[in-house]
């Protein structure tokens, strides 16, 4: 898997159609463990909520195939 950047409603869309899940440990999409990193618009010296970014980074973790 490729890093991928989403919409926030994509990144919504693709946990309600079971392609990313939660496993408890991490966020799996498929067989690949995935970091989420929240891409805001403002100066990042200012502390975000990470869940009212307009877009997300996906990137494979280190490890996986």
């Amino acid at each position: 898997m490729e890093e991928k950047i989403v919409s926030k409603e994509e990144l919504i869309q693709l946990f309600e159609e079971g392609k990313m899940i939660d496993s408890g440990k991490g966020w799996m999409m498929g067989d690949i463990e995935v970091e989420i990193i929240a891409l805001h618009e403002v100066d990042p010296k200012f502390l975000q909520d990470v869940t009212n970014a307009k877009f997300y980074k996906l990137i494979p973790k280190k490890g996986n195939r």
